[in-house]
Formats: structure tokens, C-alpha cells, sequence
């Protein structure tokens, strides 16, 4: 991927030099590449092919994570399901939900339905939620999280001049579900905490699942208030000269679940669909 990027005649650039060619304008095109989360496999494996090409990359950190508190829920809800022989059975809003889980197809059909109905909630309802699931079918949250996650030591093997340490919550909470209190202490300490312990305090945020119901204008505002250079969605679009007014409302492109191919990044790297679904707008800060 990264040879296709090159050979598409993109500069891989670090997000500093992304805002200052947003700023002050250039005909070159670029990318940037982000991590969200800090999973063990990225220093495991795009760490060092990063390393090896020459390339700036951007870590995501959940201060909860590295700690071995997070709660990565959506994992646990795949081993849940994967899990469930039968049908699986949950009380939602006071009314006992029977869903099948007997094929492959009834499981993804399920784990859909209950991830969305999840992202519905306020956030301690899903973790209680999820909780008691996992009790339930043998999963161990706390195990998968040391497991999956960089320790912040391993995080500090990563104190490269290519990488640069990004912000999320605490515990991977959406930001519009906060308190206007829990919205600055979850987002805006956990920089200081890193800082503590990896020694760089980041200026770049990744806003957790980052789509419009986790992320909106009132959120952007903060980010900018909270002193963050950036923040990032997952909001599908490229970047173009407009966002320099709007850099921590920033679109991203999803390279991981179902479109890890090569077939959709040489597509993305046309701009085609992009400008389908923003409606050919080139800037949505909504």
C-alpha cells in the first residue's frame, strides 16, 4: 500500500507538515497515515515498515489502554456473538430481545444490530451492557486489552522522530455523550498524561468513533479550546485547502475492516468517491 501511495505520486507527510501545506497552500498532493488506539500490532508490524520506507505515521492514545483499563468493547461483542451457539438474548428497553446466531450470516446480522443499538446509548449503559455479556460468555475484557494493547512502554518504543503520539478520551468515550466537565477532563488531561509518560505532549486528537453523532461543531470548538494543532473524524473525504479554517474537524479515510484492499486504495486515491458522498463539497464541519 504504502509502494502504491508513492507510485501514485502522493507525499506521505507527518500531520505538523499536512497543516502547514493546508496553510499555506500547495499543488503537491499528500497523505497523511493514522492509527487510532494503540494496538500492539501497529509497533508490530506498520511501525516497522514505516521505519523502513522513511515515513511519518500518527499513533491515537486512549489513556485507559496502555493503563490495561480499557474496554474495547466492540471485540468483546464479535467474541460474544462468535460465541452465541443459539441466539443470543438481551433486555432492551424493558423487553426481552431474542436475536439468531446459528450461521454466519444470522451472527453478522446480530452483531449489527446489537453494535448499533450499543452506539445508541449513553456510554455507562453500553459498558454495563457489555459487561454483563461478557461475564456471561467467558470473555475477559481486562486480558484481551493487555493482550491487543501497547503497554505504555511499548508506546515509548515508538519515540521516533517519524511518529507522532496522538490524544483520544480516556476510555474511548464519544464525546458528545460527555458532560461539558467529562468532555474537557476525558479529552484535555489525557494530554498531560501522556506527556507524563511518553515525554511529548500531543497537539493532535482523534475524536472516538468520529462519526456525526459522536463528533459535531460543539466538539470541534473544544478541541480548539483544549489547544489541539488537529482533530480528526472518520468522516469519508479528502483534505483540501478550505480545512486550514477548520483542522480539528478533519476527514479520514477507513483502510481497516472491509476495505483493507489495494482495489479500494487505488480507488480512494482518485478522489471519486469522495466527492460522491460529500455531495462534491469539499469542507463539512457540521
Amino acid at each position: 500500500m504504502l509502494d502504491q501511495v508513492q507510485d501514485a505520486g502522493l507525499d506521505v507527510v507527518s500531520l505538523d507538515e499536512a497543516v502547514t501545506r493546508l496553510e499555506e497552500g500547495t499543488d503537491r498532493r499528500f497523505v497523511s497515515f493514522t492509527f487510532d488506539d494503540g494496538y500492539r500490532d501497529i509497533l508490530e508490524h506498520a511501525y516497522p515498515l514505516f521505519k523502513a520506507h522513511g515515513l511519518p505515521m500518527t499513533i491515537y492514545v486512549p489513556t485507559d489502554f496502555p493503563d490495561g483499563k480499557g474496554e474495547l468493547w466492540w471485540l468483546a461483542l464479535e467474541k460474544i456473538v462468535a460465541r452465541a451457539e443459539d441466539g443470543i438474548e438481551l433486555c432492551r428497553n424493558g423487553d426481552l430481545w431474542q436475536l439468531p446466531t446459528g450461521t454466519v450470516a444470522e451472527k453478522q446480522r446480530s452483531f449489527e444490530q446489537i453494535y448499533w443499538w450499543l452506539r445508541s446509548l449513553d456510554e455507562s449503559t453500553q459498558r454495563q451492557i457489555v459487561s454483563v455479556l461478557a461475564d456471561r460468555y467467558g470473555i475477559d475484557m481486562a486480558k484481551d486489552c493487555r493482550d491487543l494493547i501497547m503497554t505504555w512502554e511499548r508506546s515509548g518504543r515508538a519515540a521516533d522522530p517519524l511518529v507522532t503520539i496522538g490524544a483520544r478520551t480516556r476510555g474511548h468515550y464519544a464525546v458528545s455523550k460527555l458532560t461539558p466537565l467529562e468532555r474537557h477532563r476525558r479529552a484535555g488531561r489525557r494530554a498531560g498524561r501522556i506527556e507524563r509518560e511518553l515525554g511529548v505532549r500531543p497537539e493532535h486528537f482523534s475524536f472516538p468513533y468520529g462519526d456525526p453523532g459522536s463528533a459535531g461543531r460543539r466538539e470541534f470548538a473544544l478541541a480548539r479550546e483544549l489547544g489541539f494543532k488537529t482533530a480528526v473524524t472518520t468522516r469519508k473525504g479528502m483534505l483540501f485547502p478550505a480545512h486550514a479554517a477548520h483542522l480539528t474537524a478533519l476527514p479520514r479515510v477507513s483502510l481497516n475492516g472491509d476495505y483493507r484492499s489495494l482495489t479500494y486504495t487505488a480507488l480512494y486515491l482518485s478522489g471519486a468517491p469522495f466527492a460522491l458522498w460529500s455531495g462534491f463539497q469539499q469542507v463539512s464541519a457540521a
